[in-house]
């Protein structure tokens, strides 16, 4: 029977050289109001750029990313959510400085949310992943593999195709050439990416494919099965949208109620104290709530959920 040597939260080097343990973040940057972020290829492009920059700069891996006309996500192993919270954050900022000076418009950004989520099961993993890459096709693509503007191309690669020939390394530009190309001033001397003659980045040589093949078994079918199969309005729902409501207290009940069973194999009713330590902050910081709410749901005071929140940096 075939193993697969799959760990969700595996211990990685970072960019910064840092080895430590990492887990898995969508990072979702998607406005309230719809806007069109990408005008043509130049946008998309410097949109992918930007995240894989982003990515780097604060310190965590990326190992998918879509961009689409009026959004983007990502999957990231991070060694604390603040980090993935930091990448959404940059990709964010560096992309509002591009699009005002290309455009004008200062407040294109504005109603952007950045959010990140942790993938805390292996079911989440992987319609999450298989959710973002699906995103070519509400853009309009005809199909997954043509679309340019995902990691799709960075799963099960064969590198032995013309693509892979003819690329360069980002390292071997000269710093006008890296600048113009990769929209930064940044150090890159370090780095193993590579760009096709057309100039856009080569998605294997990016992101970390060997976590996510990994994670559907090493199987190209598992992937693309996935893929074909997954509700992409029930991870909408749970990834994007329903994180940004404030939902009533039976609702939250019932969310809570989720992730305990999943987490603790037990009920909200029956969870103990250290374990309601880890989960508050969790939900605190992954929905729109707050103390009082988390108190009537945890049955706990409000003076110690603020107490718990606070222990936790909140």
């Amino acid at each position: 029977m075939k193993t697969n040597s799959f760990e969700r939260n595996p211990i990685r080097q970072l960019p910064d050289g840092t080895i430590t343990r990492v887990f898995p973040f969508h990072v979702s940057l998607e406005g309230r109001e719809s806007k069109v972020l990408c005008r043509d290829d130049e946008d998309y492009d410097t949109f992918v750029k930007i995240i894989v920059v982003g990515a780097r700069r604060r310190n965590v891996i990326l190992t998918v990313y879509a961009v689409v006309s009026n959004h983007g996500h990502a999957i990231v192993l991070a060694a604390r959510k603040e980090d993935a919270d930091g990448f959404g954050e940059e990709v964010k900022k560096i992309y509002a400085m591009y699009f005002r000076r290309k455009y004008g418009d200062s407040g294109a950004l504005r109603g952007m949310n950045v959010n990140s989520q942790w993938l805390d099961s292996d079911w989440y993993l992987k319609n999450a992943i298989a959710y973002d890459i699906r995103n070519a096709l509400d853009n309009g693509a005809f199909s997954i593999q043509d679309y340019k503007w995902t990691s799709y191309r960075a799963y099960f690669a064969d590198v032995n195709s013309p693509e892979y020939e003819s690329a360069r390394l980002v390292r071997s530009l000269g710093k006008e050439e890296k600048r113009a190309l990769m929209h930064t001033n940044d150090d890159l001397s370090g780095v193993n990416w590579m760009f096709g003659r057309d100039g856009t980045l080569i998605p294997y040589s990016v992101c970390d494919h060997n976590y996510v093949e990994a994670t559907f078994e090493n199987s190209p079918s598992l992937f693309l099965q996935r893929i074909g199969i997954v509700n992409v309005a029930e991870i909408s729902e749970r990834l994007i949208d329903g994180p940004r409501k404030f939902m009533k207290d039976e609702e939250v009940i019932h969310a809570v109620s989720d992730i305990c069973r999943r987490w603790f194999s037990c009920e909200i009713h029956d969870l103990p104290f250290d374990k309601k330590c880890r989960l508050i902050p969790y939900y605190f910081r992954s929905h729109r709530t707050n103390v009082a709410q988390l108190a009537r749901v945890f049955e706990l005071p409000k003076d110690s959920v603020a107490e718990i929140l606070k222990k936790n940096g909140q």
